[in-house]
């Protein structure tokens, strides 16, 4: 006969009388976030949260008879990388759809070109598809289809916030205070109200997750039949079949059945867990690794995702992955749409201290148990188990960025149970016990807060379509009056800054006018143009911020449209500035012309930008080469030059640090295929300077003549320069936090040849 564990010896209550203890709150709890996960749903315009774009289209190829995609990265299909992801969840959406006609899917996701998926924007432009009256509800065809879907999640999600109480009373039993608050913490998460109220696969790994970590945190306070370790390994099955992430669960399953077996001394214990767990896993996920193996000769199918969505180049550094620490917090709160619309700063001010300090502080649960002697070998296994859970998708995720741009803390959701439990049980335990309920009820009624607001003062605002205006309302404007071959006319613009300095945004307001109907859907370019006719800064995008394709407009519809172009930080000064504005067509680049022969761009207004020095360093700069020199300014005589002329270009480098190696400068200007046209490659100062010389504050003046070749075609190029090693590696351009962001410095356009000049 094994021996009894030293484990609590009566398990509680079964998961419905659990829940049903649960009382009104929990309830509460569930119906708010179903509410809120419908809101959500239906506020949010499709395809536009993370990754909807690609998901669906899997779901819905898998409801019309489609095989699993085989993933080529010169033949991707509408499901882009999303085609290498495990199928479970993408077949659930699939039969919950089949009877729906998708075939209206194509005009239904309707792509903005434009799009700035995961950067936030002063001007908008972030919707990733163009929303018509087709979406409105009632819903049918593609776009009931993605409701349905979305509705499919929030069922998920409503599971999991469930699985979230369950697991805090077994850890904790009769402690619902932690119970109802890791509930709560996790259904009024913003951006896991927004994830699971939206067509993605993290709904369900997410809860197969809490599933299995509530399932081996009860086992340890029970003596598990061979069925229970089968359920666990199905589960565990399920969940990898749902998302690779899950598959850090198998280290939890193999410790649960390692301290089950030690606490009952019996090497058939752990024989029946192993095999329990192993077999059902392999024969339900087996089929999945050999056919990635027999495709992309990697198991996971992993290698195969990197390839399409592009893999990580530069690697970076562990320290410059913590520097994306803000994107990853706010991720986690809430950034919503394709990671570009961001809640108000606040939100991540008030939030992210709350969080964790109750991670940091739930060790002291620990403590109180000790004081109370109700501290047992089976509840400190239990805490193992759920500290070790957001532990390993961690070092998971951090594995993963390494690989590719993946610093988001949403991925972190898999682990999301384990979370909210860790944060209510450090919110609680810093409160006198009478009054412990404080801390867990102020972060959810925070979360609710926020939660409650977000979709109607964040999200929506986000791709809400500009008003029309009658000409009454149009406010005082510099006329301009300009058509566009008699399609578009550009009434007018508002330009509030006159001054500027580089690397600024520069608001512009265009008031434009549809004078016939169109087919065609034109883009806006706005340029900002410096001597030579360079542009140093651009902003393209269809009107309306994205959101009003030319092809929408009716005759006489007029609007204000903001720009926010940024002026090139390297911008030499002193310079002054014409905005450039016309239409084109994306596909051939063609421009419409202005009305009566009068060149294709309307220019106007002027921007000023004095001269910039700092202690007496002209255009000062902060860019960060390898963490061993910066550059902090440069000067350039000339800005355009003929074919046999040179450009003269002084550079000046501060040390950071006392270097012991001789790096080269390269100074090149390069032409859009990346061929060079003028080039100097020398050690500092023609090599009266070499770099192994510098020590740690000291400034470098080094200047360069660079002659233009002979045969160079007239046109506009860019300057750019660096330093490489004696192995010819470059150093790294370091942003903040270190982050590599290339290998060279583009100090801007010059011209070789006269320019063009447009005239108005």
């Amino acid at each position: 006969m094994p021996r009894p564990s030293p484990t609590r010896q009566v398990p509680g209550p079964g998961p419905w009388a659990t829940l049903r203890r649960g009382g009104w709150p929990l309830a509460i709890i569930l119906v708010l976030f179903v509410l809120l996960g419908i809101t959500y749903s239906v506020v949010t315009p499709i395809f536009e949260t993370s990754d909807e774009l690609w998901h669906f289209p899997f779901v819905e190829h898998l409801a019309n008879g489609g095989s699993l995609p085989v993933q080529h990265p010169d033949q991707l299909g509408p499901w882009r990388q999303e085609g290498s992801q495990p199928p479970l969840y993408y077949a659930l959406g699939a039969l919950a759809i089949w009877p729906i006609d998708t075939s209206d899917m194509d005009p239904v996701r309707w792509l903005n070109p434009h799009a700035d998926i995961g950067v936030p924007t002063a001007d908008r432009n972030i919707n990733m598809v163009i929303h018509t009256e087709a979406e409105r509800f009632p819903y049918s065809g593609t776009v009931l289809a993605v409701h349905v879907v979305r509705w499919l999640s929030v069922l998920m999600g409503g599971l999991t916030v469930l699985l979230a109480y369950l697991l805090a009373q077994t850890i904790a039993p009769g402690d619902r205070i932690m119970a109802w608050g890791a509930a709560a913490i996790t259904a009024f998460n913003p951006m896991y109200l927004f994830i699971t109220s939206s067509v993605n696969n993290d709904a369900l790994v997410t809860m197969l997750c809490a599933l299995a970590l509530w399932m081996m945190a009860r086992y340890l306070v029970e003596q598990p039949r061979w069925y229970q370790w089968v359920l666990l390994g199905i589960v565990l099955g399920l969940a990898t079949l749902s998302k690779t992430s899950a598959l850090g669960m198998l280290a939890l399953a193999a410790i649960t059945g390692i301290i089950v077996a030690r606490w009952q001394r019996s090497w058939r214990t752990l024989l029946i867990a192993a095999c329990g767990i192993a077999v059902p896993f392999s024969v339900l996920t087996g089929w999945w690794f050999w056919r990635n193996w027999q495709l992309y000769g990697d198991p996971t199918g992993l290698n195969a995702f990197v390839t399409i969505v592009g893999a990580r180049h530069p690697q970076p550094t562990l320290r410059q992955l913590v520097g994306e620490w803000q994107g990853f917090v706010m991720s986690f709160w809430g950034l919503f749409g394709g990671v570009n619309v961001p809640a108000p700063d606040w939100v991540y001010a008030v939030l992210t201290p709350m969080g964790a300090l109750g991670l940091l502080t739930s060790p002291l649960h620990l403590y109180r148990l000790r004081a109370q002697a109700r501290l047992d070998a089976s509840t400190l296994g239990q805490l193992a188990l759920v500290a070790l859970w957001p532990l390993i998708v961690l070092a998971s995720l951090v594995r993963w960025s390494l690989m590719t741009i993946a610093s988001q803390g949403r991925l972190m959701f898999s682990a999301m149970t384990a979370i909210s439990v860790l944060m209510a049980m450090g919110l609680s335990a810093i409160w006198p016990r009478k009054l412990r309920a404080i801390g867990p009820a102020i972060l959810s009624a925070t979360l609710l807060m926020v939660a409650v607001v977000t979709p109607f003062a964040v999200i929506a605002p986000a791709y809400a379509k500009p008003a029309l205006l009658d000409e009454d309302e149009l406010p005082p404007m510099a006329r301009l009056d300009a058509s566009f071959d008699d399609k578009m006319m550009l009434l007018g613009y508002r330009l509030d800054d006159a001054s500027a300095a580089p690397g600024d945004a520069v608001p512009i307001t265009l008031y434009w006018r549809a004078l016939s109907p169109m087919e065609e859907d034109y883009s806006v370019f706005v340029h900002l143009v410096g001597e030579n006719e360079l542009i140093v800064g651009q902003r393209d995008m269809y009107p309306g911020q994205g959101t009003f394709p030319t092809s929408l407009m009716r005759p006489g519809d007029t609007i204000a449209d903001t720009y926010v172009p940024h002026i090139a930080p390297t911008l030499m000064t002193p310079n002054s500035l014409r905005v450039r504005v016309g239409l084109y067509q994306l596909d051939t680049g063609e421009r419409l012309p202005l009305a009566h022969g009068s060149g294709d761009a309307a220019r106007f207004g002027e921007i000023v930008l004095p001269e910039y020095r700092q202690n007496s360093i002209p255009n000062p700069l902060r860019l960060n080469l390898g963490d061993q020199v910066m550059l902090v300014g440069y000067s350039l005589e000339n800005s355009a030059a003929a074919p046999g002329q040179a450009f003269h270009l002084t550079l000046y480098w501060r040390a950071l640090r006392d270097i012991t190696e001789d790096y080269t400068v390269f100074t090149q200007v390069i032409g859009p295929d990346h061929s060079i046209w003028a080039q100097v490659d020398s050690w500092p100062q023609g090599g009266a300077s070499p770099t192994s010389t510098w020590r740690k504050g000291q400034l470098v003046e080094d200047s360069y003549t660079l002659r233009v070749k002979d045969d160079a075609p007239a046109g506009v190029y860019q300057l750019q320069v660096g330093m490489y090693d004696s192995q010819v590696r470059r150093l790294n351009l370091l942003g903040p936090g270190g982050f590599a962001q290339d290998n060279r410095i583009l100090l801007g356009n010059v011209r070789i040849g006269e320019p063009a000049h447009e005239s108005r």
